[in-house]
């Protein structure tokens, strides 16, 4: 058993929500040496460039949870044209959704059905899509932004595990992103369908969306909120952060293609060009 797998087995009985939430609460501190000595220690570790940060003072953010879900500055991330990546982080996987299936890592799948909440109808306009993958490791920039213009028409909140979101656990954990808790908001677009899947971790504290705030922790029930007035987001704004870090899944329908990645795994920045869009339209 290599080390990777070893990381992975070790998750399974941990109680992984009493974690996250404990660890949640000291994220959450005001009290200035606790708050102070957590954001140093975690620049110093994770190398966080601090320059292109609205606010560059560490010590002015109230909490670690503040700074971790910081702003940047207005130019820090340009927004490409067609369709841009919704997050800093990791390319980790890209590509069709073949047969309901998605790629997770080599040798692992998992079920598009299962992943956006065992709901057949709406699973069903993502069949033979395409998805891609963003892994955001600490050190990333931590607000999730629309890859094209949407408007909302549903949220589903997923009850599931905390399993660590990185790449020993995609490897070595079946079903890895339809197993853990997660937030599935579709979105309709101009050039067709569009789920975000914002996957909760271990010591991920919270998801929370823009229009909503606080989404997780929530009940152990799937839950879905349908929106009929209009929840128009533009395409390089903001939808949502982690409260701690994550994964990113989107889904979109046949029409929309990917190409001219860099290999798999690869660093991407929100707003990154990614792939083509219907016509090639762009949507700025």
């Amino acid at each position: 058993m290599d080390r990777q797998e070893l990381f992975a087995r070790i998750q399974y009985p941990l109680p992984q929500h009493a974690i996250s939430r404990l660890i949640g609460k000291v994220a959450e501190s005001r009290v200035p040496w606790v708050k102070d000595l957590f954001i140093q220690r975690f620049i110093q570790s994770y190398g966080v460039n601090m320059d292109e940060a609205l606010q560059p003072d560490p010590a002015a953010y109230a909490c670690f949870n503040d700074f971790f879900t910081r702003a940047l500055k207005p130019d820090a991330r340009p927004i490409g044209e067609q369709l841009v990546s919704p997050a800093d982080g990791v390319l980790s996987r890209y590509g069709r959704i073949e047969h309901g299936t998605l790629i997770q890592a080599k040798g692992q799948t998992y079920s598009l059905h299962t992943l956006l909440g065992g709901d057949t109808a709406r699973a069903a306009p993502f069949r033979q899509g395409s998805f891609a993958t963003v892994y955001l490791s600490p050190k990333d920039y931590h607000r999730v932004h629309m890859p094209v213009t949407g408007t909302l028409r549903e949220m589903t909140y997923v009850p599931g595990r905390l399993f660590s979101v990185n790449s020993a656990t995609a490897n070595h954990v079946p079903g890895l992103f339809a197993r853990n808790e997660r937030l599935v908001c579709l979105f309709d677009t101009e050039h067709g369908p569009l789920a975000m899947v914002l996957v909760g971790a271990m010591i991920v504290a919270a998801i929370e969306t823009v229009w909503a705030g606080q989404i997780t922790p929530l009940s152990g029930q799937v839950q879905t909120t349908r929106f009929d007035e209009r929840v128009v987001i533009e395409k390089g704004q903001e939808m949502g952060r982690f409260k701690l870090g994550s994964t990113v899944v989107m889904c979109f329908g046949r029409e929309t293609a990917f190409g001219n990645f860099d290999p798999e795994g690869s660093p991407i920045r929100m707003g990154q060009t990614l792939g083509a869009l219907p016509g090639g339209a762009d949507t700025h």
